[in-house]
C-alpha cells in the first residue's frame, strides 16, 4: 500500500464524513442517518445533503412526511431524555448553553408538545407547571411544526431543519440523570406522601425575599433575609417535630438548581452552605453547570428559594461595589468580582449556620425538646439518600481569593444580605 493511499485511509478511519441518504431513503430514515452521522462526528456533505431532501416542498406529500418525521423524532427525543432523568426546564436549559436560543425555542415547542399527548391526571403537576413555565403558547401541529418553525425564527426551511437535527444529536447524547418524579403519564395521584409544605408561610417567605431583593438600603435587606431564614427554619423544626419517626424516616426529596457561570464554583459553594444550614446536601455536576439538592421537601424549597434571592442580592452588591474605580480609575477587575462571591459565599455560610442554630435553641426553650437527635436522624436520612443515588462523591477544592478589597467587599455584601465548608461536593 502506498504512504497516500495509507493517509487516506486514515482520514477516511478517523473523521469519514457521511457520504448523505440513498435515494430511496424514507424520511425517518433520512432523519436517522442523518442524526448518527452528527453524533458520530461525520458531519460534513452528507448532513447538508439529507437537511436539503427534508427541506423539499416540490412534492407535497415528501413535504408532509418529512415535517411528521421530524416531529415525531422530536417527540421521542424529549421522552427519551424524561426515561434518562432530566426535566423539562434543564433540559432547555442545557439545549441553551450548548446550542443556544433557537434550539432552545425548538426543545421547549417539543417539550410542550410531549405534555399535550398526556391526560393531566397522568402528569404530576410539579412537571406541568415547569412545562408551563417556557411560555409556549401551543405547539403546532406536526405538519405545520416546520413552516412554524421558519416563520416564528425568520429562517428558510433548510435552516430551520438543520437545526432540528442538531438539537436531536444533542438530546440523543444527554447523560443519565438521577430521576426526581415519575415522567408524564406514570403519575399516580396518593400514595403516602410527606407532611404537606405550609405553602402560606412559603409564600412569606418569597414576599420577604422579593423585598430585600429590591431595597437599596443593605440593613433593610438584612433583616428582611434573616426573617425569612428565620421563618423557613422554624417551619424546619415544625416538620421534624411532626414527622419524628426514628423507625421510619420519611425519604429525602430531591431537586436540581442551575449553578450558572460566572464564578460557578462560587455559586456552588454558596449552594453548598444554604443547603448545609437547612439540613440539606448540595452535589454539584459541574460540566452540566447543575447541583441537586437533597433533603427533606420543606428545607429543599426552603433552599430553593433563599439561593435564588441570595444570588439576587450577591448581583446587585457586586455591581455597586464593582461600579467603583481604584486610583487609577479601573473598574472592577475579574479577580476582583471572583474574590466578591468567594468570600460572599462564606460569610453567608456562616450566618446562616448561626441563624439555624439560633432558631433551634429557641425551639428547645420554649417546649424542652431536644432537637440534636431529631434532626441527627433527619441528616442520616439524608446522607442515605444521597449515598444510594450517587455512591462515592468527590470533593473541589475552589480557588481562593486573589483580591483582598474584593474579598473584604463581598463579606460586607454578605452581612447586609443576609443573616460545611468552602467545598463543592461533585458527582
Amino acid at each position: 500500500m502506498s504512504r497516500k493511499s495509507r493517509r487516506r485511509g486514515d482520514a477516511r478511519t478517523a473523521t469519514a464524513e457521511w457520504a448523505g441518504p440513498g435515494p430511496s431513503d424514507t424520511p425517518v430514515e433520512v432523519v436517522t442517518g442523518a442524526v448518527d452521522a452528527l453524533v458520530r462526528g461525520q458531519e460534513g456533505g452528507g448532513v447538508d445533503l439529507a437537511a436539503a431532501r427534508l427541506a423539499d416542498v416540490e412534492d407535497p406529500a415528501w413535504a408532509g412526511a418529512a415535517g411528521r418525521a421530524l416531529f415525531d423524532t422530536l417527540l421521542f427525543s424529549v421522552a427519551d431524555a424524561w426515561a434518562r432523568g432530566w426535566q423539562p426546564v434543564e433540559t432547555v436549559r442545557h439545549v441553551t448553553r450548548e446550542s443556544g436560543p433557537l434550539a432552545a425555542a425548538v426543545c421547549a415547542d417539543a417539550v410542550t408538545a410531549d405534555l399535550e399527548r398526556h391526560s393531566a391526571a397522568s402528569v404530576d403537576p410539579r412537571w406541568t407547571e415547569q412545562v408551563r413555565s417556557l411560555g409556549v403558547s401551543g405547539p403546532a401541529a406536526a405538519e405545520a411544526h416546520l413552516a412554524r418553525l421558519s416563520g416564528e425564527h425568520g429562517l428558510l426551511r433548510f435552516e430551520a431543519v438543520e437545526v432540528i437535527l442538531r438539537l436531536l444529536a444533542l438530546l440523543r447524547v444527554l447523560p443519565p440523570m438521577r430521576r426526581l418524579g415519575p415522567p408524564p403519564g406514570t403519575f399516580r395521584p396518593g400514595g403516602r406522601g410527606a407532611a404537606p409544605v405550609d405553602r402560606g408561610r412559603l409564600q412569606r417567605v418569597r414576599a420577604l425575599l422579593a423585598k430585600a431583593e429590591s431595597t437599596e438600603f443593605p440593613q433593610e435587606a438584612e433583616a428582611l433575609t434573616a426573617r425569612a431564614q428565620e421563618m423557613m427554619a422554624r417551619h424546619s423544626i415544625d416538620l421534624a417535630l411532626l414527622e419524628q419517626d426514628p423507625e421510619e424516616p420519611e425519604a429525602a426529596a430531591a431537586r436540581r438548581l442551575p449553578v450558572d457561570s460566572p464564578y460557578d464554583e462560587h455559586r456552588a459553594v454558596l449552594l453548598n452552605e444554604v443547603a448545609e444550614a437547612n439540613h440539606c446536601r448540595a452535589v454539584w455536576h459541574r460540566e452540566l453547570g447543575l447541583s441537586t439538592v437533597m433533603g427533606f421537601p420543606g428545607d429543599v424549597e426552603a433552599v430553593d428559594l433563599l439561593y435564588t434571592s441570595l444570588l439576587v442580592q450577591a448581583e446587585s452588591a457586586m455591581r455597586v461595589s464593582g461600579s467603583k474605580r481604584d486610583r487609577a480609575g479601573r473598574g472592577a477587575r475579574k479577580d476582583f468580582r471572583s474574590s466578591f462571591m468567594s468570600a460572599f459565599a462564606v460569610r453567608v455560610g456562616e450566618r446562616l449556620a448561626e441563624s439555624a442554630r439560633a432558631a433551634e435553641e429557641a425551639v428547645t426553650a420554649e417546649t424542652g425538646t431536644d432537637l440534636v437527635p431529631v434532626f441527627a436522624a433527619r441528616e442520616k436520612a439524608v446522607e442515605a439518600a444521597v449515598d444510594e443515588a450517587f455512591g462515592a462523591l468527590t470533593t473541589s477544592r475552589v480557588r481562593g481569593p486573589s483580591s483582598s478589597e474584593g474579598w473584604h467587599e463581598g463579606r460586607a455584601a454578605a452581612d447586609a444580605a443576609s443573616l460545611g465548608t468552602t467545598r463543592a461536593r461533585l458527582a
